[in-house]
């Protein structure tokens, strides 16, 4: 059986992880996978990951608690194949006021929603994380 939406995968094996208290979590591996958890390991929502690349490439997130308390309160799917959202720069979404961030892929690369208004440039909402 094909995944139709991996990004979606991974948000939900690393939401359900954090709520069972996992350290870590396990997945297939994608580049477009891997641009995101840069960007979550940049903003600092997850520790790191590792990826391997033989037979069977899979990639294991570190998840980060603070105080026994997932870092990650909320991480939601924005667009998806179904309906893809795309916005300008000056349209991409501040999540809870810029306490929280989104995810955006551009034609410079996957980027935070302050990188990619900064930038002046627009894209595909991928996510939201708070």
């Amino acid at each position: 059986m094909t995944m139709q939406d991996p990004i979606a995968d991974l948000l939900t094996r690393i939401r359900n992880a954090q709520s069972a208290g996992h350290v870590s979590v396990s997945m297939p591996n994608s580049k477009a996978k891997r641009a995101i958890l840069d960007v979550l390991v940049e903003e600092g929502y997850v520790l790191g990951y590792e990826a391997t690349d033989d037979a069977k490439s899979v990639v294991t997130v570190s998840l980060k608690y603070f105080q026994g308390a997932p870092v990650i309160e909320e991480i939601d799917r924005v667009s998806r194949p179904g309906l893809r959202i795309y916005r300008d720069s000056d349209a991409i979404p501040q999540v809870r006021g810029g306490l929280g961030v989104a995810i955006v892929s551009t034609d410079k690369g996957v980027m935070t929603d302050k990188a990619a208004r900064a930038q002046g440039i627009g894209g595909e909402v991928l996510c939201t994380v708070f």
